[in-house]
């Protein structure tokens, strides 16, 4: 979603403000923006498009300052344009917005009775109105600040300059993410550690209902009351080669290619032992994880698929009755509490709106056994828990998630096997067995991703076509969903997944031959259900195209075509057929010549409703 990028330095902010905004790309936005203040006052400069369209207003008026906020917008009021794009200015003050304020309406009318002209469609102008407002009463720059967003219902995250106080930025967050940098010749403030990765490793995570002012000999951090708080400070372990492109031509296929490695950094705590522990998700693991009766998985988009993976696996290996809900569903809803519930959260970034919000829901309901599978140590998400799995994937930057997945399901793995044993439903011969099947997974992968060349000839075939169905059964239905997500995606072609079961009961009207029906077939106990199913399809004209095992017997014929994963993986198997669905959306939208990292419409980290 939105960045934000804060710089108070003793030199030119300007170069340090790009590049943050630079490396903020891959949240998705559509204008940029920044405002500074420099002897001549305030300036500020605003584009419609990628960040490079500010570069160039930057370089042809060459300004500068000292002290300078900057902004990627991604639009939620008012359509993208150059008026609705962040900073937005009040007199002498400007101001960036990532989030939404919910009573922006109440407030815009009450500012315009008191003289103030808006200019955007914006929520977010009005935070700039309040505060020149409280100005006129209020003297000191801070404090006016803490007095105005006290008004503010919502969540948001901000950034504020005032031309009368060079040298000063005031931040404040309430619901989205926002952290301060610590540097040696100034200090800053970003939605993202990696915006700052060129000048600082240190930061203070702020925590809801923090405002802090930065200067560049230091920082004071405060509740919105105005009480002094103290945030400790820790170093990022992110490092700044770690979100660059590299060899390859888009983050996607790097961070396809990046998965045996992820997922080997993921498992790397288990080391060499020969048996599981409860401690891998935290000390309390088995206090917490004791006498659960059930659990419940929360999470959006990709994330959402990896939980509906991980019921198969926690009622089939565990024995233990599991329900999935879309995050955005269940913070609405009003269902039958358990306290001896284990309430899991799923999210790459840890910033996602909707679950952060079920969470809360959850645990007000009672539900305190929690735990995140999270890929950011630093994010809200694992502060939120009390026990945390970190998936070690490394930063992923293109919107449409892969490496995340993939090292979600394997920690998701690890979890069934550590209930199972709990529930003493893990024989030791099994133990052995799936610790062994779970440590050779980046080797199953790599073999997979050597599928790539045959891959990339479907892709020249799918590239004409507008819609796709995805067919899967059991633990291979949500991989065809996320399959049909990844297609949808970046390639913008219409992609629906079912179960193949079902196809009889509606979806086979669709098919004839301009519809691709896309099937996971691996050798499991559905595999003739599955037979029969593609069968249909054939019979009505449909042309398929089939992601089977070495063993599966399914031969290529007409209007028939197979790829053959190089080995049947059992219970894991779920995680290596998501391997070559990526890598077809991928060749798909190389093919289309869509953006791949940025698809339109979409942002990487969603941190409003």
């Amino acid at each position: 979603m939105c960045g934000i990028v804060a710089a108070v330095t003793n030199s030119d902010t300007v170069p340090i403000l790009l590049e943050g905004l630079r490396r903020l790309e891959y949240r998705g936005y559509d204008s940029a923006g920044l405002a500074l203040v420099n002897e001549k006052g305030m300036q500020c400069l605003r584009a419609v498009g990628r960040v490079a369209e500010l570069e160039a207003q930057v370089e042809s008026t060459g300004i500068s300052g000292t002290t300078g906020i900057a902004h990627t917008r991604w639009a939620t009021h008012g359509v993208p344009c150059e008026r609705n794009a962040h900073p937005h200015v009040s007199g002498g003050i400007a101001v960036v917005h990532n989030g939404i304020i919910e009573n922006h309406d109440e407030l815009r009318q009450r500012l315009k009775k008191e003289g103030f002209v808006f200019a955007s469609d914006t929520d977010t102008e009005v935070i700039g109105h309040l505060i020149a407002f409280e100005l006129k009463n209020e003297p000191f720059f801070f404090a006016a600040v803490r007095k105005a967003i006290a008004r503010l219902r919502g969540a948001f995250a901000l950034a504020v300059l005032y031309d009368a106080m060079p040298g000063r930025v005031i931040v404040a967050r309430e619901g989205a993410p926002l952290l301060l940098g610590i540097g040696d010749s100034g200090n800053y403030a970003a939605s993202d550690i990696s915006a700052l990765l060129q000048v600082t490793r240190r930061v203070i995570h702020l925590e809801n209902g923090d405002c802090a002012e930065i200067s560049p000999d230091g920082f004071s951090i405060t509740h919105f009351d105005g009480t002094p708080v103290k945030r400790d400070e820790t170093e990022s372990r992110l490092s700044a080669e770690a979100i660059q492109l590299g060899p390859y031509r888009h983050y996607m296929q790097k961070e396809i290619f990046e998965q045996p490695s992820a997922i080997s950094n993921t498992l790397e705590m288990l080391g060499a032992a020969s048996s599981i522990q409860p401690g891998l998700f935290g000390a309390t693991a088995l206090e917490t994880l004791d006498n659960v009766r059930q659990a419940l998985i929360l999470a959006c988009g990709t994330s959402y698929h990896a939980g509906l993976v991980a019921r198969y696996w926690l009622e089939s290996i565990a024995g233990l009755p599991c329900s999935v809900e879309m995050a955005s569903e269940y913070r609405y809803r009003d269902p039958v509490p358990d306290p001896q519930t284990l309430v899991i959260t799923l999210s790459q970034s840890g910033e996602t709106a909707d679950t952060l919000a079920a969470l809360c829901h959850a645990k007000s309901l009672g539900m305190t056994k929690t735990l995140c599978i999270c890929n950011v140590p630093e994010s809200s998400l694992v502060r939120e828990n009390v026990l945390r799995f970190i998936t070690r994937a490394g930063p992923e930057i293109g919107v449409a998630s892969t490496k995340a997945f993939t090292t979600q399901l394997a920690a998701l793995y690890l979890l069934t096997l550590i209930a199972a044993k709990l529930r003493g439903r893990l024989s030791g011969t099994d133990e052995v067995a799936g610790l062994r099947s779970i440590r050779h997974l980046p080797v199953a992968v790599s073999r997979v991703l050597g599928l790539e060349e045959e891959i990339q000839r479907w892709a020249e075939r799918f590239a004409m076509k507008e819609h796709a169905l995805f067919l899967g059964r059991g633990r291979h239905y949500p991989i065809a969903m996320e399959g049909a997500l990844k297609l949808k995606e970046i390639t913008y072609i219409h992609a629906e997944a079912y179960a193949a079961g079902e196809l009889k009961h509606g979806p086979l009207a669709l098919v004839d031959e301009g519809m691709p029906v896309i099937a996971v077939a691996p050798n499991d106990a559905l595999l003739e259900k599955l037979k029969s199913n593609l069968h249909e399809v054939r019979a009505r004209g449909g042309e398929l195209y089939v992601f089977a095992d070495l063993d599966s017997e399914i031969t290529v014929s007409e209007n028939l075509n197979v790829i053959r994963l190089p080995e049947h993986y059992g219970q894991l198997s779920a995680l290596l057929h998501v391997i070559p669905l990526q890598l077809l959306a991928y060749h798909v939208a190389l093919v289309r010549g869509t953006d791949v990292d940025k698809p339109r419409n979409l942002a990487k980290s969603v941190t409003v409703e």
